[in-house]
């Protein structure tokens, strides 16, 4: 299994590595699960978990619901490439596609 900063690094070659390890610091029960560690983009209600509780709730985001699932599922075409989608990538892609990846630096 990739690491946090493997998993992130293949799809934002760029990133932050001290707000990688934040994230990772923060979720790291859910990512101890294999299966809570993916983002399963087929699933309607892990969907509805990603904008609920990482983009309204973390973020503090106040788009509208329409908007930010449209944020998600452009994060996870983006993604797609035949590979899981790793929750930490898919958080750290929509903290930084919101200009909210502040929120992970202490």
């Amino acid at each position: 299994m990739a690491t946090a900063h493997e998993s992130v690094h293949a799809y934002a070659p760029h990133a932050d590595k001290a707000v990688i390890d934040k994230m990772a610091s923060t979720y790291r029960l859910v990512l101890s699960n294999r299966d809570a560690s993916l983002v399963s983009a087929s699933d309607p209600a892990e969907l509805k978990t990603v904008r609920e509780n990482f983009l309204k709730k973390k973020l503090g985001l106040t788009q509208s619901d329409a908007e930010l699932d449209a944020a998600i599922k452009d994060v996870l075409a983006q993604m797609k490439d035949g590979k899981a989608n790793p929750r930490l990538a898919v958080y750290y892609l929509l903290a930084e596609k919101f200009d909210k990846l502040d929120v992970f630096k202490s």
